[in-house]
This record gives C-alpha cells, structure tokens and sequence, in this order.
C-alpha cells in the first residue's frame, strides 16, 4: 500500500507530468498530492485533449450529403466513407440527417503522427441515427482495436447505446451531442480502453439503466485507464439506474474533471475503486440535484474542488462496494444539502482516509456522518453547519455564507459570502488552485471548493 512505500502520481491529464513521486508517509503524500498545477482560468482547455490533438491531417475529405436521396440512403453511405479512411484522414461532413440501419462497428485506426478524424463541417448539424432502437447507434472497435480516432461535433440519437467503445485507446470524443438513446448515452463497458479523452460532450436523456456514461465493467472484470473525462454536461439520466458518470471497478489513474452533471436518479458521479492501482482524480466538478447521493466514491481517489449540492440521500458518500473503501482523501470540496452532506459509512479503521479543509453543510441531517465510526481518519480543516459537527471542525453560520445557493439545488454559486468563517483550512492540504482555476496564495487557508471573491 502507498503508505508503507513508493506509489506513482495519478494521471491527471497534464502531459507533462512523466516521473514518478515517492511517497513515504502521509505528510509527504499530501504534499505530492496537492503541489500539482491545475488547469486555471488563464489556462486553455486544451489541457484536457490528447497529445497529439494538433497532428495535421494528411488528406482532407468533404462528405456531401446527397438530396435526391433520404436520410438511410446517405446513412450507408456516410458507413462507408467512415470504413474506408487511413490514417491522417480528415472526413469533414455536411449537415443532414444520416440514418444507418446495419450494426456497425468502426474499427478503424489511426496513428499518433496521422490519427483518424471525422468531424461535423464548420457550423454544420450533422445528426447520426437509426431506424430502431435494435442495435447501437455506432460501435467502434468491437471486431479489432480501435485507436487514434476522432469523433468531434457530432450529434448521436436514438438506437440502443449511442456510442460504444470496445477494444481501444487513444479515441478522442469531442463536442458531440448524444441524446434520447434507447440504453446508456455513452458506453466503454465490454472490453478494456485506456487514454480516452472524453471532452465537451452534451449527453442527456437516455432510456433502459439511462446512464449518461458507463465506463469500465463490474467487478473489474473491464478496466479502463489513463483516460480523462472532462468538460461534459451530463443531465437528465433518468431510466431504472441513471448515474451521470459511472467509473467501474478496477477502472484506475483516470482523471474526472470540470463536469457539469445534474438531475441524475442515481449519483451524478460515482466512483468505483481501483483495485490497488493509481488512484483516480475526480476535481473541479459541479453535480447537482442527484435522487441519490450526489457524488458517490468508494475509495483510492483523490477528491478534490468540487461543489455537490442537493441530493435525495447525501451530497457526498462512500461505502464498501465491489472493493473496500480506503487510500481516500476528500479535500477543499463544499458539500450542501438537505440531508446528510458528508456520509463516510465505511471509513472506520481504513488506511490513508482524509477529510480536510472541506465546506460541509447540513440543513436537517448530520453535516459529518461515519455511521460506522471514523477511527484513523484525518480530520481537520473542515467548516461544517448542521448536525454531527464535532470533529474539532469551525462551525459556519448557514447557507448565507454563500453568495447564492439554495438548498433544492436551484442555485449553485458557492463563493463565499464576505462573513463565511471559511478561513479555517491547513496550509498542508491546500491544493494550488481552486474550483474556478484560480490560485490559493501562500498562506490563504480558505476552506470549501471556491476562494472569495477578494482574494483571487
């Protein structure tokens, strides 16, 4: 375990960082964990994309949609365009409606120096359908691995799944519009993935479990790796299940970051563990009205920066689920709701658990809750308000230490007010940079997600 010896920093999406960084207790963990550069307001989303996201095409394509003929007509033929490209090809498509009856699998592969790009034309709406909702929209790597492909500006709706993502890595979904499937929106579940960038997507509406993303399978029995999920707005996942963004068990060293997910029936992200491989980062988040827990994580994650309002149960929880909750640490997050905000129902006596300089309100359940007890947890920094505050925590004076957030989740700006008492946090567990991207100063102790307004 990471405690007693070396570990690797997760992968967090910035290219950057290659070596590795011994850890040798938890201080100099902590320290590992926090020192690391986020992505600011100065700073370019670009961040978030592959390496090789500036590679040039070699040849450029314009696919025309043809008049005279229907939607299933110019639907076969846009699959076989798709079937035939090389790597460096840049399909760019016209609008229109394309309908594509047959199952389809895109196992097609570019390379890093000449990957793969199919993209909707500049301002063009290029919607991508079925007649029925018997097979997925579009498959991609189900007979052979797919690799450095490009799927960008492009709307996906109806079918079975919208997209699925079989054997592959290095696959770039960016920008599209999936929506109103007849299953999940988005799925990478029947076979192992790694480096996929999941990024600007607006996934909405799904039917059947209605997930807006499920990545990874149960048990570990499918991992997916090294991939970041970033910058998508993920809402209305309704159906029998509807989590937001669903990472599995054993998925490891992915980076969830600056999503907008909301109205979800189950937890608008949740979290497996991963098996005892590098922890998954999960910052910079905003999840909101879940009939579930908010945000939902096992364990072997670093939670951090994330504003959770509104849940039917708990804005944030974590328990025992396929793997045992441990090497866990929630940090600078703000978590209101009705019920109970903080609930940690399996982290008594596990190694590497921290809750520090988070803001954690109550409105009538417990602000901190370890129904199981909390013995070896760390536990400092925090600003809580409602029941169950002791833990040597500073209490705040209620919801108005927010500029506007309102308990139903209809409001969601949690600046700090000018009186909040949120300057309670430990220097040691201070990350760089807030939820916003802006930078927490050398000993600036503001505790929750976002900085006040004065002191950026």
């Amino acid at each position: 375990m990471w405690l007693n010896g070396p570990m690797r920093f997760p992968f967090i999406g910035l290219q950057k960082l290659k070596k590795a960084i011994p850890v040798a207790n938890f201080g100099v963990l902590l320290l590992a964990v926090i020192s690391v550069a986020l992505p600011g307001a100065s700073e370019s989303n670009e961040l978030y994309d592959p390496p090789w996201s500036a590679a040039k095409p070699i040849r450029l394509i314009s696919f025309e949609y043809d008049r005279d003929s229907g939607p299933q007509e110019n639907g076969e033929r846009l699959y076989a365009a798709l079937m035939t490209l090389s790597p460096g090809d840049h399909l760019s498509i016209e609008g229109g409606t394309y309908s594509i009856a047959r199952r389809t699998d895109l196992a097609i592969s570019g390379t890093e120096a000449a990957p793969i790009r199919v993209s909707a034309r500049k301002g063009a709406e290029v919607k991508i359908t079925r007649p029925d909702p018997r097979q997925n929209i579009l498959n991609i790597g189900q007979s052979k691995p797919a690799e450095y492909l490009v799927l960008q500006g492009l709307e996906f709706t109806g079918g079975s799944h919208g997209l699925r993502i079989g054997t592959g890595n290095n696959i770039w979904i960016d920008r599209c519009h999936i929506h109103h499937t007849g299953e999940v929106c988005l799925s990478a579940n029947s076979a192992d993935t790694h480096h996929l960038y999941l990024t600007r997507n607006e996934i909405h509406d799904g039917g059947g479990t209605a997930e807006g993303m499920y990545l990874g399978g149960n048990h570990g029995k499918v991992i997916m790796s090294e991939s970041v999920i970033a910058l998508n707005h993920v809402y209305n996942c309704r159906g029998t299940q509807g989590d937001g963004i669903e990472v599995k068990q054993g998925s490891w060293g992915n980076l969830i970051a600056r999503n907008k997910v909301h109205d979800c029936n189950y937890p608008c992200i949740t979290v497996y563990g991963t098996g005892g491989k590098r922890q998954n980062v999960i910052e910079r988040n905003l999840c909101f009205r879940s009939r579930d827990n908010v945000m939902q994580v096992q364990g072997e994650a670093i939670v951090r920066n994330n504003i959770l309002v509104a849940g039917g149960n708990s804005a944030f929880a974590s328990t025992d689920h396929q793997g045992k909750t441990r090497n866990l640490q929630v940090v600078h997050n703000t978590l209101v709701n009705s019920g109970h905000a903080f609930r940690g129902n399996s982290w008594n006596g596990r190694s590497g658990m921290l809750l520090a300089n988070n803001v954690i309100y109550s409105k009538n359940g417990n602000a901190l809750h370890f129904p199981s007890g909390s013995g070896g947890v760390v536990i400092e920094g925090n600003v809580v308000w409602g029941g169950g505050v002791g833990y040597a925590s500073v209490v705040g004076n209620g919801i108005q230490d927010f500029r506007d957030v309102s308990w139903d989740g209809r409001s969601t700006d949690a600046t700090p007010s000018k009186d909040a008492p949120f300057d309670a946090g430990v220097e040691r567990y201070k990350p760089k940079g807030d939820y916003n991207g802006d930078p927490r100063k050398p000993g600036q102790t503001i505790c929750g997600a976002i900085l006040r307004a004065t002191s950026r």
